[in-house]
């Protein structure tokens, strides 16, 4: 399966939309110049396009497999992970101290999509090594970050989350597995985990489990969760690895999708417990958690980035190749290939806009990450905290939500040859379905918009970023032409629909908090609409000023942005009504439970 990384494209979102020049110019990153971040890119494409993409059927056709409590990942997946931890990829954002690259989240953010669309079983395992790297870089210990981050970034161990349980999916209070101090300072862990991502493999010589667990003595609830390191392999004082902890893989799942990525059962303290260790204090181990859950989320969202890419790009190759029907304005007498077709336009438009303007949002925010981290100033590095942390359930729900839909599209271009595995577009519709549910699915991160990211200040943040569309208006108002008229008219509405909507939120959560979180996924959506919108806005301003550099180019994206405008924000207004048109929750109650 082929993938070329749209290079020219990430490099213009990353200087025109999110700011490179501004990052660069934060502490510690002033090496993190347009020519190293090309470079870094170029490097990671050539990766991602040579190695990875290739191995994306084997690991479709011959998944992980389990055998007496050993995995045994995709032929060529081994390899394929030496060379991209050799190349020092999994270190691309971490610190220099801990023998990472020190590099921006913006720049990471490129290679992150790249890895994705070239093969999306394969990058969930460095998916959950940042995770980990994350979570003990800001709850460990300076001993538990020695010990452990240099090799989760060497790649000789790879990191884990572990949460769910039986008995306990997204609600975490349900947690049982236990956590016995021992006197010599460690834990002795007991339980059972599901849904564990490269949970076991033979790709590593080591894997650090970050475990939540409890305490003999802890409240109820969440407030009485501990997060704790539980190694494959004990880890010795110097380093080297001792015995075998009482971890163990009893069976691996079957999945629609990701079928390379061996999704585990864990199985903790079946031989007297598996020697754990406390990673901060105990019973915070949910807000440490959520460090990893945050950084997971993110990079959730660029795998829907990352597969509709991908998507796209198998589409207009069939597209351009295959011939079929004559053209309906009858410029021709014989079939054409099916791109001349106004509906296959269409859908291929559909999903290169949406593509483009996922990726622009995604990037904006990775760049308001670096400046909540870097900045010297804290008063500014809180205003773009708070930015990015709106943005993240929205770059997570909005990108994955939207990747179904163009890998939807990607098999209805193929037509009936879409539904035959062999041509490819039915894996990235399989492995994208599962993008809206895990990391908090869907409904999760409107409810986190909604709870902790609106009403939380009142919709401050929100009214910031529609201020800021203000100002995109007025430049879009100040020039010629039917793009930039049509662009200006369909965001002014996606403007004032987002903005009814935010108002409606802060007025009604208290008086009718049903109907407000009964819009909760609608109002993620219209932010996903309008705030990309907003992006392609901007996108069509910095193209214009271009365009005598490369006119293919820069037109291509002032028409990208033109067809977003006009097929895509119009549904601003449409989930505006949803939202808020109803009776409060009259119309989410009116069915009993017995009439479903």
């Amino acid at each position: 399966m082929s993938y070329t990384a749209p290079v020219k494209d990430i490099m213009f979102a990353l200087t025109e939309l999110a700011g490179l020049d501004r990052i660069t110019a934060l502490p510690g990153f002033e090496d993190a110049t347009p020519e190293t971040a090309q470079a870094v890119i170029e490097e990671s494409a050539k990766l991602c396009g040579e190695v990875l993409a290739p191995l994306n059927v084997q690991g479709d056709k011959s998944p992980s497999s389990w055998k007496d409590g050993v995995v045994t990942a995709t032929p060529g997946f081994a390899d394929a992970f030496r060379q991209f931890t050799s190349g020092g990829w999994q270190g691309v954002q971490h610190p220099l101290e801990y023998d990472g690259q020190g590099l921006p989240k913006l720049v990471g953010t490129p290679c992150i999509e790249m890895l994705n669309a070239s093969n999306l079983s394969f990058a969930l395992c460095p998916l959950l090594t940042d995770g980990a790297i994350e979570a003990l870089l800001t709850a460990g210990t300076e001993a538990q970050k020695r010990a452990y981050v240099p090799k989760l970034i060497s790649g000789q161990w790879t990191g884990t989350m572990n949460l769910t349980e039986p008995q306990a999916g997204s609600d975490l209070a349900l947690v049982r597995t236990r956590a016995e101090p021992q006197d010599d300072g460690t834990y002795r862990i007991s339980g059972t985990k599901i849904f564990i991502t490269w949970g076991e493999h033979d790709m590593a010589e080591n894997i650090v489990h970050l475990v939540l667990a409890r305490t003999p003595n802890a409240p109820e609830g969440v407030k009485g969760i501990s997060l704790f390191i539980v190694p494959k392999f004990q880890v010795n004082e110097d380093g080297s690895l001792g015995e075998r902890n009482d971890v163990h893989c009893v069976s691996i799942e079957h999945k629609l999708g990701i079928k390379a990525s061996p999704t585990a059962v864990l199985q903790f303290g079946d031989n007297g417990g598996a020697i754990g260790h406390l990673v901060g204090e105990e019973n915070r181990g949910l807000e440490y958690m959520f460090i990893m859950m945050n950084a997971a989320r993110f990079a959730v969202g660029m795998q829907g980035v990352g597969i509709s890419e991908a998507a796209y790009q198998k589409a207009v190759d069939y597209a351009k190749d295959r011939v079929q029907s004559r053209p309906v304005d009858g410029s021709a007498k014989q079939a054409v290939s099916i791109i001349q077709h106004p509906d296959v336009r269409r859908m291929l438009s559909t999903m290169r806009s949406l593509t483009e303007a996922s990726r622009a949002l995604a990037y904006v925010a990775a760049g308001h990450c670096d400046m909540a981290h870097h900045h010297p100033d804290a008063a500014v590095r809180a205003e773009h905290q708070a930015i990015y942390e709106y943005l993240v359930p929205i770059v997570k729900g909005w990108s994955t939500e939207s990747s179904l839909e163009v890998t939807s599209l990607g098999v209805q271009v193929h037509g009936g040859m879409g539904f035959i595995e062999e041509t490819g577009a039915a894996q990235y519709y399989r492995d994208a379905r599962i993008l809206t549910i895990y990391e908090g699915t869907t409904a999760i991160q409107a409810n986190d918009l909604i709870g902790r990211k609106t009403l939380r200040d009142g919709g401050g943040v929100a009214k910031t970023l529609l201020s800021n569309i203000g100002e995109t208006l007025d430049a879009l108002h100040a020039h010629e032409g039917a793009a930039f008229e049509s662009m200006a008219k369909h965001l002014e509405q996606g403007q004032r629909s987002l903005k009814t909507v935010v108002e409606f939120v802060v007025a009604n959560a208290k008086r009718d908090p049903n109907a407000v979180f009964m819009g909760a996924v609608l109002y993620l959506k219209l932010a996903g609409v309008v705030l990309g919108g907003w992006q392609m806005a901007r996108a069509m301003l910095a193209a214009s000023s271009k365009l005598a550099e490369d006119p293919s180019f820069y037109s291509a994206k002032i028409a990208t942005a033109q067809f977003f405008a006009e097929y895509v924000l119009p549904q601003a207004m449409a989930l505006e009504v949803s939202i808020t048109g109803a009776k409060g929750s009259e119309g989410v109650l009116t069915l009993s439970e017995s009439q479903f």
